[in-house]
Formats: C-alpha cells, sequence, structure tokens
C-alpha cells in the first residue's frame, strides 16, 4: 500500500483528486466507483473545478456507486442518489445513462443486486475505488460481522453508522435501517482502490485497518489485501501511524 499524510482536508481532496483526474487524462472511458459522506465531498468540488477549467471530461466515463439506503427514493434530499447529482453529477458533463446507484425501492432485492454485480462486470469492472471509512471499520455498508459478505447485498445498519449518520437527517428516527451496498469481494476486485480518511476521530481505526489484524470485525482491513491500495489521511487522521 502507499500511505500519503496530507497536512489538512484541503490538501487531501486535492490530492485525491489529481489521482481521480489522473486516471480519467490517461483512460478517459474509465469507470470509476464513488463513495458519498462528508469525505469525498471537498475530492468532488476539486474534480468540478478541473472539468470546469478544461482538464478533464466525465463524458466517457462509467460510475458505479458503492451504495444506496433501502426504502428511500432517488429524488429523496437524504438518498445517495441525490447527493451525487447535488455534489457532482450536475455539475460535469457525464452522460446519466452511463450513472449506475442501486435501486433503494426495488421490490426484489436479490434481482437488483445481481443485476448490479453483472453491470459492473459488463464494464470490465472498476478501474479506481473511491473509499471513505466508518468509525467502526464499515467500507461501502459492510459493517463489522463474522463474515465478509462477498457481493452487493442488502444490509443491515449497525446502530453506530445510523447514528453517525443522524447528522443527514432530521432526527435519528428516520435513519433508514437497512442499505443496498456492494460487498467487499466486489470492492477489492477493484484495479485500484483510493481510501481517504479526515479527522481525530478516524484516527484509531485507520492505524486498525492499515497495521491491525485482518478480520470482518474490522471490515476495511482487507485492504491490507489488495495489490493497488492508496491512502491519503490528514494529520488527524494519522496520529498513530
Amino acid at each position: 500500500m502507499k500511505v500519503i499524510i496530507a497536512r489538512d482536508y484541503k490538501e487531501l481532496s486535492k490530492k485525491a483528486s489529481s489521482i481521480l483526474a489522473s486516471q480519467l487524462i490517461l483512460k478517459p472511458e474509465s469507470v470509476l466507483g464513488l463513495a458519498t459522506g462528508s469525505t469525498p465531498i471537498g475530492t468532488y468540488e476539486e474534480l468540478i473545478k478541473l472539468h470546469k477549467q478544461g482538464v478533464i471530461s466525465f463524458s466517457s466515463v462509467t460510475t458505479f456507486n458503492l451504495d444506496e439506503y433501502y426504502g428511500l427514493d432517488s429524488n429523496n434530499p437524504n438518498s445517495y442518489s441525490y447527493f451525487m447529482r447535488d455534489k457532482l453529477f450536475n455539475h460535469i458533463d457525464i452522460d446519466n445513462n452511463r450513472v449506475h446507484i442501486p435501486n433503494g425501492l426495488t421490490k426484489d432485492i436479490q434481482k437488483e443486486c445481481q443485476a448490479y454485480e453483472k453491470k459492473i462486470i459488463g464494464k470490465g469492472g472498476i478501474d479506481i475505488q473511491l473509499l471513505g471509512i466508518g468509525r467502526n471499520g464499515h467500507i461501502g455498508f459492510n459493517e463489522p460481522d463474522i463474515k465478509f459478505e462477498a457481493i452487493t447485498h442488502l444490509v443491515n445498519l449497525d446502530t453506530d453508522t445510523i447514528y453517525a449518520n443522524a447528522r443527514f437527517f432530521k432526527d435519528v428516527k428516520g435513519v433508514p435501517k437497512k442499505a443496498i451496498s456492494m460487498g467487499i469481494k466486489t470492492i477489492m476486485n477493484s484495479k485500484k482502490i483510493l481510501l481517504l480518511a479526515s479527522g481525530e476521530e478516524k484516527a484509531q481505526i485507520v492505524y486498525d485497518t492499515l497495521y491491525g489484524k485482518i478480520t470482518p470485525e474490522t471490515p476495511a482491513s482487507v485492504l491490507q489485501l489488495h495489490p493497488n491500495l492508496i491512502v491519503i489521511v490528514d494529520k488527524q487522521a494519522a496520529k498513530y501511524l
């Protein structure tokens, strides 16, 4: 793995966007795996700037998002589909037909998950997967468990995750209890992985992820086995490294 320590969140975002921009310059038809949450917002802002400056284009890019809340309509402001449009897609030249996010209102979970996997495989796999990390070590919505879930699946969200995400809702009762998420195998099959972490509250889980035991109880720890992992953390998140 390659670990990059940035001075602060702003530098972290610039470094991450530079890596993603380089991917698009080298391969304009790249398949990107994208993440939501507060951590990648700065990266998306930097990518929008680079696009508006004419440095990069998303016209031939295909995207697959890690996850989506189960039970939320794509137009719900708390859905990840809405988040991605608001934070990135509405500001770049991406073809909406090339944007893929799990359907949170699907009536057939198994069919939705299998179809999502087939679409990823049909595009030749993900070239670079952007990840954040939860305080409990989840990547995507792969929560601590007794086993690694392999492919896209329905997840019961941990109490920690529900409370952490409550800041985006009116109150904790409004946070969905389930989500559709790429599995560990899906993530690990990405050709390159870019993991971002910011803030002192992530310092312990960053250390456990990179140097701790590989265990489903810390889902992100499996990233130690990936052949092309880049980790960017700010100084606060790198406290124990």
